[in-house]
């Protein structure tokens, strides 16, 4: 039994443009950000969805309202899909923290295998809790086609899981950009990638 799977990440915010570090904290999608979730919307409009199911984040579930558009397809809210909590520096610059916490910041983004967060989640274990979310809903909607709204770190974890990376590898691409897509197919244990980060749709307007 074939189940598909697509993934993308939330449509690009305010904080994103402004280089803040989200985590669990929200900031809204940006007037592009609004357009790009359109725009994957229209790209799998005729695609068979059978459930969306999205982190509770405000610019999660905004960008998941945006693709499901006037379509008939339920939006489950699934607590396993949040970001990775970055605890006291969400909400701060990349160049703030950069000063403030520069061996922290250093592993974040060079050695992520390494990193520890004393008031937020590593990476581990953030992909622990996802993987935790990722597998119940294999298991409850085999042989279906379903979406999953989710940030920029656990998408790229969820997609390191198909493609069996090494958390230390997990910066090394492609890159996840904002509202694109990956489709996965999976078929007996085994996984197929069809698309990584795909942003095809933004040439239309």
């Amino acid at each position: 039994m074939k189940t598909m799977l697509y993934i993308t990440r939330h449509g690009e915010t305010e904080w994103n443009v402004e280089k803040r570090m989200q985590g669990r904290k929200n900031s809204n999608l940006t007037e592009t950000g609004i357009l790009q979730a359109k725009q994957l919307g229209k790209r799998m409009k005729d695609m068979q969805l059978d459930v969306i199911y999205s982190s509770p984040s405000g610019r999660a579930m905004h960008t998941a309202q945006l693709i499901k558009g006037d379509r008939d397809i339920p939006i489950v809210a699934d607590e396993h899909l949040y970001e990775i909590d970055m605890g006291v520096w969400e909400g701060h610059t990349q160049v703030e923290l950069q000063e403030k916490y520069p061996k922290e910041f250093h592993l974040f983004w060079n050695a992520p295998h390494q990193y520890e967060s004393k008031s937020g989640e590593s990476f581990y274990d953030a992909r622990t809790r996802m993987l935790n979310g990722l597998e119940y809903i294999l298991k409850k909607h085999e042989g279906e086609s379903v979406l999953i709204v989710s940030h920029a770190i656990t998408s790229l974890l969820m997609m390191g899981y198909f493609e069996q990376r090494l958390i230390e590898n997990i910066w090394n691409g492609p890159f996840m950009h904002s509202a694109s897509l990956s489709m996965i197919e999976v078929k007996e244990g085994e996984n197929k990638i069809h698309l990584f980060a795909d942003i095809a749709h933004f040439e239309e307007v």
